[in-house]
């Protein structure tokens, strides 16, 4: 055999996630929420990469842009066995398009903001 010896390349391609993105080791999240949920506080239930049922509650008021970091939810590192990244959750709030005047009197109530219509 007279083969001259060669390296072997190896081209890993990812392929993108629908719910998660990767950051080094981190994973990524965005997540929208309802407004009265982000006022009201709620749980917010994933899946896991590996296929696992993860419950996070969410009690405070949540903003737009405001951010979530679950230690140890992210991807392996590969040089140190049994530790993972990170996953960063990201929120924005969806408002409501509409609101009945009856639903605007009462938010307003409840905020405390003025009675007074809007002219």
């Amino acid at each position: 055999m007279n083969q001259i010896p060669a390296d072997i390349v190896f081209v890993i391609d990812e392929k993108p996630h629908d719910i998660y993105k990767r950051d080094g080791h981190d994973l990524v999240l965005r997540h929208n929420v309802l407004l009265v949920d982000a006022l009201a506080g709620t749980t917010l239930k994933l899946k896991t990469l590996d296929g696992r049922d993860l419950t996070l509650m969410l009690p405070h008021v949540v903003t737009p842009g405001f951010k979530v970091e679950v230690v140890n939810e992210g991807m392996p590192v590969a040089r140190a066995p049994g530790m993972k990244g990170n996953l960063r959750i990201k929120f924005d709030v969806t408002f409501p398009s509409r609101l009945t005047e009856e639903q605007r009197t009462g938010i307003r109530r409840i905020l405390g903001g003025s009675l007074d219509p809007i002219q």
